[in-house]
Formats: structure tokens, C-alpha cells, sequence
């Protein structure tokens, strides 16, 4: 199992799959929170997608080859898209596939390299659910997260402590989430009731990148 320990400077293909398997591990152990969530502004499935689209994804890398991080991102995109209902399938399928873009090839990826298959990620997010910052969906977690990592990468940070600060960005975007009122998804038909309810897409996302810094500081 692979890991990213605080000094060194890239990420290498066994830190991403060990990434994904806590991100995996995070969900199921969050799906009933991420339904309660869900419940509450949206169709309550969130948590059950996502959690048996990660399972769907474990079984599709344990049966994987190679060490190309970008084509191991766009394997996880597909099988979200192929295995997931709802809205948490096409949008964290197109995060990912978005991310495997500027990844391909690469065996290893520096924290430029990495943030810039997250921000692709993130464009194709945006892309796909014609989201902006402030309508109370995961962009408003994954916007902030990208930035975080740009501010790393300017100050010269390694992977542990970008992702650290990418999930404390995320972390403060899904609590911003709370008093905003949806206006995309099926939370926006709630109009006002949707205010005072955590976004359970921004839910994940955090989960995402937190499970991130985790990996990557070798935690």
C-alpha cells in the first residue's frame, strides 16, 4: 500500500489507489449521514449511490493493472458513471474522468500536476451541472479546495500539506453550504426550506479530500 510521507514532493500511482480505498472506506462509513442528509433536501439516495459505486470501483481496480495515475482516474469515472444512479454517478464520474485528462500518462504527479487534474475536475463538474459558487451544491466545496491547492503550489507546499489545506477549504465550503437556499438540483424545489441543511454533495467532497490529506500524510 502506498502512502506520500511529508517529505516528499510528488504522489506516486500506489497513493492514489490507496487514496480511493479510503474514500471508499469513508463513504460506507458516512452512507447513513450522507442519507440523512440527503433526506432532507434531495431524493435521499446520495449515500447508497456513492457507496455502491465505490464498492463497484474497489472491485474494478482490484483486477487492474499498470501504474498510469490519469488512466486509473478515468477507470474510477467510468464505473461511477456506469454503476451510479442519481445525481452522484455523472457528476463525480466526470470528476474523476475530467481528472484522469492532464493525468494521463503520469506515473507520478507533483502538486502542480495534482491540482491541476483536481481543478479539471472541478471545470467539468461545473460543466456538467451548470453549477456556480453559492448555489449549494459539492462546487461549493471542490471550488474552494482547488484554490487552497494553488496557494500551495505557489508557496512551494508538498502533497501532504497542499491536501491538508484543500481539506480544510472543502471542510469550510460544506459548512457554508448550511444557510444558503439550493438553487440547482432537486434541493432548489424546496425554494427557503432548503436553508439551514448541509449539502450532502459538499458532504462528500470534503470526505474526498479529506481522505486525500489523510493518505498523503501517511495516516
Amino acid at each position: 500500500m502506498g502512502c506520500v510521507t511529508p517529505d516528499d514532493e510528488t504522489i506516486d500511482h500506489a497513493a492514489v489507489l490507496a487514496w480511493i480505498r479510503r474514500f471508499a472506506a469513508e463513504i460506507e462509513e458516512h452512507r447513513a449521514e450522507l442519507v440523512r442528509l440527503d433526506t432532507a433536501i434531495g431524493d435521499g439516495d446520495h449515500g447508497t449511490n456513492l457507496d455502491r459505486g465505490m464498492h463497484k470501483v474497489l472491485e474494478k481496480l482490484d483486477g487492474s493493472n499498470g501504474a498510469d495515475i490519469g488512466a486509473t482516474l478515468k477507470t474510477v469515472g467510468m464505473t461511477l458513471v456506469s454503476s451510479v444512479g442519481g445525481a452522484a454517478g455523472p457528476l463525480y464520474g466526470t470528476l474523476f474522468l475530467q481528472m484522469g485528462g492532464p493525468a494521463g500518462g503520469a506515473e507520478r504527479l507533483d502538486v502542480g500536476g495534482w491540482a491541476d487534474a483536481v481543478e479539471a475536475g472541478v471545470k467539468g463538474v461545473q460543466a456538467r451541472g451548470k453549477a456556480e459558487p453559492g448555489d449549494k451544491t459539492m462546487v461549493d466545496a471542490l471550488l474552494p479546495a482547488v484554490q487552497a491547492l494553488r496557494a500551495a503550489q505557489a508557496e512551494g507546499a508538498g502533497p501532504a500539506e497542499a491536501a491538508r489545506r484543500a481539506a480544510e477549504a472543502a471542510e469550510e465550503g460544506m459548512k457554508a453550504t448550511i444557510p444558503m437556499e439550493a438553487r440547482k438540483g432537486r434541493a432548489s424545489y424546496l425554494g427557503p426550506r432548503s436553508v439551514d441543511h448541509q449539502d450532502p454533495g459538499a458532504t462528500s467532497t470534503y470526505l474526498l479530500f479529506r481522505s486525500a490529506a489523510e493518505t498523503f500524510a501517511g495516516s
